[in-house]
């Protein structure tokens, strides 16, 4: 007789818990475990007794690219009922701006809720209808405040509030690390999908830790949340430290290294430039028609620590400039530990308007959205420099990182 899959599955999530890594890996590595593997290896006592629904996407793996879908299934000590896609959809098919619907995942049997651009009573309701009690939460993020995952985190504690539900985040890794939050921080005003609440550009902070900070500072009505942190992170560690497979959160953040840049040159989005996506190095390749090598010089010129900038010409096979020949420069971080995504970012935007006639922001002031307010824009149309700019958010990113501090979980 043939083992049924839920049979296989159990057997392999259970070699999974109790195996041990090796004595160079996990020196190496320092054991970590992520909040999923901490959770599994205590048995899933968190969930004991409840009906569970699990917000996740591809990035919600085991060290051995399992899903924890999958894993939690064909476990019987996880009574799990639902799963709950974020934008790109629960396994990731759909791209920026896109979801999968409401579906019942073919592997499962499992039905799956779209969250995407849902919040508040809408988001609540799904949760009702889904029926469960404890909604888990476990997606990689990138670090950047405009990186919608973490709006998801926001907009489900927020809905589980009003259903009456638990909520529970299993915590993944800072890829780009948790050593300083950066940049602007949001003003009311300007709160979107890309920002609900005054964060900073780069947040420097784990998904547990920012749902802490949300239920304690921005939420009207706290949640009833726990979360799992990992164990054997840094806040210093890069992502290549964790010793964890890196599965693209979405289908234009290919590697660590995109992350790495993206809280800076993100920016580019709100331009008329290219920010590579529809090339092979998205947001590190950034131009347009008319732009030559004067935008890697002048942006050398500035010595910005860690980065240099090299004169590129590309042809994006889909978005902005689709299928035409570009010119602009790859970002190329050299120490990363000495680099500053959100200044480089400002940088570029700076001597881009310097040194190409045909600068322009998206009509929309999208920019405003992404940087958090309109005085990135203002100050550089006057023509300020990047010092200047940076300087403008210096007394509001204080201010963010005293209240962050209060919620931090690691060293």
């Amino acid at each position: 007789m043939r083992p049924s899959r839920r049979t296989v599955l159990t057997t392999a999530a259970a070699a999974t818990v109790s195996a041990t890594p090796t004595a160079t890996a996990a020196q190496r590595h320092r054991q970590l475990r992520t909040g999923f593997e901490r959770l599994a290896h205590d048995g899933y006592t968190l969930l004991d007794g409840q009906k569970v629904g699990i917000v996740t996407n591809p990035t919600g793996i085991t060290r051995d690219v399992r899903h924890i879908v999958d894993v939690m299934h064909a476990d019987t000590r996880v009574d799990l009922r639902a799963v709950f896609g974020p934008e790109h959809g629960f396994r990731g098919t759909a791209q920026a701006g896109g979801s999968e619907g409401r579906y019942d995942d073919p592997a499962t049997g499992l039905p799956v809720y779209d969250t995407y651009l849902k919040s508040g009573r809408p988001l609540a309701d799904v949760f009702t209808a889904s029926g469960v009690d404890t909604v888990v939460f476990d997606i990689q993020d990138v670090g950047a405040r405009f990186y919608t995952y973490i709006w998801t985190l926001y907009d489900c504690m927020e809905a589980a509030q009003l259903a009456g539900k638990r909520f529970v985040v299993l915590d993944r890794p800072n890829p780009v690390t948790g050593r300083a939050a950066l940049g602007p921080v949001l003003h009311k005003e300007f709160a979107t999908f890309v920002g609900r609440q005054p964060v900073s550009q780069a947040h420097g902070m784990t998904v547990a830790e920012l749902a802490r900070l949300f239920n304690k500072e921005f939420l009207t009505e706290p949640v009833p949340l726990e979360t799992v942190p990992m164990s054997g992170w840094k806040r210093s560690d890069f992502y290549d430290a964790s010793g964890l497979p890196w599965v693209p959160p979405s289908p234009n953040m290919p590697t660590p290294e995109t992350a790495l840049v993206y809280s800076g040159t993100c920016l580019f989005e709100g331009t008329n430039l290219s920010e590579g996506r529809g090339t092979t190095r998205p947001f590190e390749l950034l131009g347009a028609e008319g732009i030559d090598r004067r935008w890697a010089a002048a942006a050398n010129e500035l010595a910005l620590p860690g980065v240099r900038f090299r004169e590129a010409y590309f042809a994006p096979t889909f978005s902005k400039f689709q299928g035409r020949t570009i010119g602009g420069v790859q970002v190329h971080v050299h120490d990363r530990d000495a680099f500053d995504p959100v200044r480089t970012g400002i940088a570029l935007l700076v001597t881009a308007r310097k040194v190409w006639s045909g600068f322009a922001w998206r009509s929309d002031n999208w920019i405003d959205k992404l940087t958090g307010s309109a005085r990135v824009r203002t100050m550089i149309d006057a023509g300020a420099d990047t010092d200047e700019v940076v300087a403008g958010w210096r007394e509001e990113l204080a201010a963010f990182r005293r209240m962050r501090r209060k919620y931090l979980l690691y060293r």
